[in-house]
């Protein structure tokens, strides 16, 4: 049972409820009705005058005496003999053959008295030596429901169900406010800062109520801080790029008056620029990826982005004699911004032409999902060293990089693959990184597919049918 709400409402009621049937059945126990307290304190005197009856005026004598005493006190006599024969001419059922046999409890013992029927069984031995048992079936009470004889059902019942409205009140009092925290940080872990516990009842001030206080005001700490993070980079961002503008043109008009003794420094002076033009870029890219709440809605052809892709991407790994593979299954169209798709998609690959290696193919496949939703899945497989299993999770977080040296190596200052993460949320869909089993790293988008019956045109649709083919 994993429902803490459960656990309580279930203990807290079987607790409660077996209190409540032991006390009744214990009163029932302790305090027998005033009419069968009498047949007990007859019993002797009932089997004394019965048999009197029998001997001085035979079985109708005796008959008449067992019908008065059950039209006056409401109870049943069977007379018998050692040879167990009943003496009043009745046909006694099973369960009174079984109490003359001493095969029943009777109501001397207080596991008698929870029986539905109860039963005495006196006996006595006349001056001749005849020995004689009765047995009496005691009778009624008047508000047994489960028995007809003496069990208070109908008391029973009722508290049961009013102890498990009891508890049921109780338990909701004391999980509800757990769960909507449990939601809440559900919601805050997937990334969304205004989410709240919720300020508990006003005349709630216990441990669980203040726990909710503390998280909504730790929920507003932290919104409050990535804010501040956002905005500082973005400022900061907008601050540094009029004076890369004007370092650019400070650039190309000492290009003009140097000479070609000082070209080789100028050109590294514009590599370096365009580098950290390149870092303003993409850390205003994440910034408003951030902030955003929607995009625009477009119906997207990822075959057609891929393709894209796939030709600038070929272009480049040119230079390490790689190869971009593509390959296409069914028509996949998507509901989103065509830009930051491309920019998502295209980011992946890129990593992928860094990192693999050598001579070797980087392979983009595209193709639907298989499972319960409608899925396109976008997979872009390198044939690099891998990425160690505690760092593929942290491949999405902003700046990380596996080893600073090789960032420097190749360019990379961490912003990419997280830039990726961010689209790719903002769409519905996700992203994870996998190790290859034949070496190398697998990258996986999944992003959801656009409903079939969309009835607006679709944004950058080709009429490619699905090939398999790779670009040099």
């Amino acid at each position: 049972m994993r429902s803490l709400f459960l656990k309580i409402f279930l203990s807290y009621w079987l607790a409660l409820a077996l209190f409540l049937v032991l006390a009744i059945l214990t009163t029932l126990v302790m305090r027998p009705a005033t009419e069968t307290s009498s047949l007990h304190a007859q019993q002797d005197k009932l089997l004394a005058d019965t048999v009197q009856a029998y001997e001085s005026g035979g079985e109708e004598v005796a008959r008449r005496f067992a019908h008065g005493v059950r039209d006056s006190q409401h109870a049943r006599l069977y007379l018998f003999d050692e040879q167990d024969r009943e003496l009043l001419g009745h046909s006694p059922p099973e369960w009174i053959m079984r109490v003359q046999r001493g095969q029943v409890r009777t109501a001397e013992s207080w596991l008698g008295r929870l029986r539905p029927i109860q039963f005495l069984r006196p006996s006595m031995t006349t001056s001749e030596g005849h020995r004689y048992n009765m047995v009496i079936e005691l009778p009624p009470e008047p508000h047994g429901v489960f028995g007809p004889h003496g069990v208070p059902g109908l008391g029973i019942l009722i508290a049961v169900l009013s102890s498990g409205f009891v508890c049921f009140v109780l338990a909701r009092y004391l999980t509800s406010p757990i769960v909507q925290l449990r939601v809440a940080t559900q919601k805050l872990a997937a990334g969304d800062l205004t989410a709240r516990a919720g300020s508990p009842q006003s005349r709630r001030h216990d441990e669980i109520a203040e726990l909710m206080r503390d998280f909504d005001r730790m929920a507003g700490r932290l919104q409050d801080l990535v804010n501040s993070r956002a905005r500082l980079l973005t400022d900061i961002s907008h601050e540094l790029r009029s004076p890369l503008a004007r370092l650019n043109v400070a650039l190309e008009l000492a290009r003009q008056r140097a000479g070609p003794e000082v070209g080789s420094a100028l050109d590294r002076i514009d590599r370096e620029s365009n580098r950290v033009n390149e870092l303003i870029q993409r850390l205003l890219t994440i910034s408003r990826l951030e902030a955003a709440e929607s995009i625009e809605k477009l119906p997207v052809d990822l075959q057609y982005i891929i393709q894209e892709i796939a030709r600038d991407a070929a272009f480049e790994a040119q230079t390490r004699h790689c190869q971009v593979e593509t390959i296409f299954g069914e028509t996949c169209v998507v509901v989103g911004s065509p830009s930051l798709l491309h920019s998502a998609i295209e980011n992946v690959v890129r990593n992928a032409i860094r990192y693999t290696s050598e001579g070797s193919c980087v392979q983009v496949r595209l193709q639907r999902g298989q499972g319960a939703g409608e899925e396109a899945v976008v997979r872009v497989t390198d044939d690099g060293p891998g990425v160690p299993e505690d760092s593929l999770e942290k491949l999405f977080h902003p700046f990380y990089r596996i080893d600073d040296a090789r960032g420097r190596h190749t360019g990379g200052v961490g912003l990419g693959l997280a830039i990726t993460e961010r689209a790719v949320r903002l769409h519905g869909g996700s992203v994870k990184a996998a190790n290859s089993p034949g070496g190398g790293l697998v990258v996986e988008i999944r992003l959801p597919l656009a409903v079939p019956e969309a009835s607006y045109p679709v944004i950058q649709k080709t009429s490619i049918a699905p090939v398999r083919h790779s670009l040099d």
